[in-house]
């Protein structure tokens, strides 16, 4: 008797686990496992849109490439369960740059102190990523300005093993106007759509669409301190922040690109 007593209440605990961290895409968006923070930068990030932009479902295997501290990672970490994966490819965790290795360790932390993030596995951002034609989609947040020459040409070529045939790769980045230097975006954070597309190409991706959620059509691109004049970062501190509170976070290229299915 005692034994049976048992099964039912497992199958109740795993029940109620599975109900708590298995949302709609709305419901991991309005979780109240988010950090109040950054909830705070949804109505500029435009979570909703841009992941159903991009077409991501509970049941997939998603790479979040450079995820930072996690902003994301606290949405897709919520929405996706069994059989679903999400893998975090992170900054090395050999690397001998101290900004990297205490990034890297922040976010395992993070990660190991909420049950919510039991789905998620961290890799090296410099590794193959996962498995040949394992991955359903992988995604990137306003990061090309930090790979910009080589380590993009690496990054995307390893993304494109990683994915399935037909499996989607998703881009958020600050937008640069068109015909910008090398120079001025290594400097200022933005990135052309013509230089994200071109990489991408180059590596085999088709360009299936864009998406304008993310425009900001105040943000000219021409700041001080580059795109980290604007919120959050507020590089210049105090000096005409209410000037750059009123332009808001950058204008940013949202771009969907597909693995091409085999022949």
């Amino acid at each position: 008797m005692q034994y049976l007593l048992k099964i039912p209440l497992i199958l109740c605990l795993s029940l109620t686990f599975t109900s708590i961290y298995s949302h709609t895409l709305k419901g991991a968006i309005e979780s109240e496992d988010r950090s109040p923070k950054n909830i705070l930068r949804d109505p500029e990030r435009n979570p909703l849109e841009t992941l159903t932009f991009f077409g991501i479902e509970q049941d997939m295997v998603v790479v979040e490439l450079s995820p930072g501290g996690g902003w994301y990672t606290e949405i897709l970490a919520n929405f996706i369960h069994y059989p679903g994966t999400l893998i975090a490819a992170h900054f090395s965790s050999n690397s001998d740059r101290d900004y990297f290795k205490r990034s890297r360790a922040n976010f395992e932390k993070k990660i190991s102190e909420n049950p919510m993030y039991g789905r998620v596995e961290i890799v090296d951002l410099d590794s193959n990523l996962a498995d040949p034609n394992s991955v359903d989609a992988v995604l990137t947040f306003r990061n090309l300005h930090n790979w910009l020459g080589p380590a993009m040409d690496g990054i995307f070529s390893n993304t494109y093993k990683a994915l399935k045939p037909g499996g989607i790769f998703g881009i958020v980045e600050h937008r640069a106007k068109p015909g910008t230097s090398m120079q001025t975006m290594r400097k200022s954070g933005y990135v052309t759509e013509e230089h994200a597309i071109e990489i991408a190409e180059k590596h085999g991706f088709e360009l299936v669409k864009k998406s304008e959620v993310n425009a900001n059509p105040k943000d000219t691109a021409d700041h001080p301190r580059g795109v980290w004049t604007l919120p959050p970062n507020y590089r210049l501190k105090d000096v005409d922040r209410d000037k750059y509170t009123e332009i808001g976070e950058s204008d940013r290229m949202t771009l969907l690109f597909r693995k091409p299915n085999q022949s």
